[in-house]
């Protein structure tokens, strides 16, 4: 009966992590449309989340596509199928690789960011000050973060797409011996509509998750530095584990036909 206990109080308790989740992303949705909004917070997360994680994405998506190349065509002599290399970097890129190492990138460096933030304002009490001067924590805090990872982490992936792609086509022109040419027009040739529309839709996914995760990490921490490193440290942890869960469920939605 004791293990029997064990795992009824874990199932609850995960059941009971869930409904939290749940109702503060519902409230985080609520407070979107609602007034007043705070332009400038916005205005500041598009900029943190978004354009400072440039070199970052940058850096990630050019040696995945490298490395991809490389190990599509080492694969592929095996059984003379070298000519693949163009459209497999292309469609792994774009439907897999590109939107989900953004997503863990984001995760790694925003999702940790604002919990850290968030979790260090309610220790030192700036939260509840908020509230005395009559200003809604969700609305000033949660919000603008929110809506600049979902509207920002599209456009990451879109250039994390095409700098990937970029890195292939340098190592199989540069290194493997393709023609420029050619190597550009299997690449366009290969990709559909349903591949771009699918990466950008997980990536408006991916970067609700991560800045909800942040947020949520933030405003639920303990007390304390201790409360911070856990808030920061769980944060990721979730933030990546959802990332990798939703790309699953995406992925079958977006190619299950």
């Amino acid at each position: 009966m004791r293990q029997l206990a064990i795992i009824g109080r874990t199932v609850l308790g995960l059941l009971a992590a869930i409904g939290r989740v749940s109702l503060f992303a519902w409230g985080a949705l609520t407070h979107l449309i609602r007034p007043p909004f705070y332009p400038r917070e916005i205005g500041i997360a598009l900029l943190h989340i978004g354009w400072l994680s440039l070199p970052v994405v940058g850096l990630t998506a050019i040696f995945t596509g490298g490395a991809l190349a490389l190990q599509i065509y080492a694969g592929g002599a095996r059984f003379n199928a070298e000519a693949v290399v163009p459209q497999i970097v292309a469609i792994g890129m774009v439907r897999e690789l590109g939107p989900v190492l953004v997503g863990l990138m984001i995760a790694a460096r925003v999702t940790s960011s604002i919990a850290a933030e968030i979790a260090t304002m309610k220790v030192t009490e700036q939260i509840d000050a908020l509230v005395t001067l009559s200003t809604h924590p969700m609305k000033y805090l949660t919000v603008p973060r929110v809506l600049a990872g979902t509207l920002t982490v599209p456009f990451l992936v879109g250039v994390g797409d095409i700098i990937g792609i970029f890195g292939g086509y340098a190592v199989a022109t540069g290194t493997l011996g393709f023609n420029a040419a050619a190597y550009i027009q299997n690449t366009v040739d290969f990709l559909e509509f349903t591949d771009i529309s699918s990466s950008l839709a997980k990536g408006a996914v991916f970067g609700f998750i991560a800045t909800l995760m942040g947020c949520y990490f933030g405003m639920n921490s303990g007390r304390g530095a201790q409360g911070v490193g856990r808030a920061t440290k769980g944060s990721v942890e979730a933030a990546a584990v959802l990332i990798l869960a939703a790309n699953f469920v995406l992925t079958g939605v977006f190619f299950s036909l």
